[in-house]
């Protein structure tokens, strides 16, 4: 990882989102076995070793990199005291940012921002524009970390046309923006099946 990083570096990639990762269930190779030889603090505080010019081994580089690195944050995390004591962890190992997972339920990411807010670290809020009822049930369901509450579900439910759907996803999303706008640093955007039109509509209200 450590040469990974520095090949990064050496290709002009400044800016780093650190993370454990899923476990292999929820991706395409559901039978993988996961192979996790460091977490994400452990990444975190690699990053910032090596931004101070020194390797894992504490050994000087020729040279310090210049990294800017952030980090995932789970506002809807089952054990919210855990996540936060995991937030703290990430900040104190050198975390310039926080990215969350998609927030639907605004008064969870408010909880967790009051929490937090002794990092004086931005957070950027995720959301992700459902596309469909069968879209909320699995992302509730099946994608650790992401909570919808009943009501956006069933203002899906309704939607049973497939651009209805779509746009409800991003009337959705906007009130969201629209409600935490003055509490986060920004928004990360992650359209379904990779719809650039659906981010562009968001941005562009």
């Amino acid at each position: 990882l450590q040469s990974e990083l520095l090949g990064a570096h050496a290709g002009g990639i400044r800016n780093l989102l650190l993370l454990t990762g899923d476990p292999p269930k929820v991706g395409n190779y559901p039978d993988a076995s996961g192979v996790f030889d460091i977490d994400s603090i452990g990444l975190i505080s690699l990053a910032n070793r090596i931004n101070h010019g020194v390797d894992l081994a504490g050994k000087p580089l020729d040279g310090a990199t210049s990294f800017v690195f952030g980090a995932g944050a789970n506002p809807t995390a089952p054990v919210l005291s855990r996540e936060i004591e995991h937030t703290f962890k990430k900040a104190e190992a050198g975390a310039e940012f926080f990215i969350t997972q998609p927030i639907f339920d605004v008064e969870l990411l408010l909880q967790f921002l009051e929490k937090i807010k002794s990092t004086g670290i931005p957070v950027i809020a995720g959301v992700w524009p459902l596309s469909s009822y069968r879209n909320a049930l699995f992302l509730h369901n099946e994608v650790p970390g992401v909570s919808i509450p009943r009501e956006i579900q069933e203002r899906m439910r309704r939607r049973e046309d497939k651009e209805e759907a779509i746009a409800e996803g991003i009337r959705i999303v906007r009130e969201i923006i629209n409600e935490i706008r003055p509490m986060i640093a920004g928004v990360q955007i992650s359209p379904p099946f990779g719809r650039l039109e659906t981010a562009l509509k968001i941005i562009e209200e």
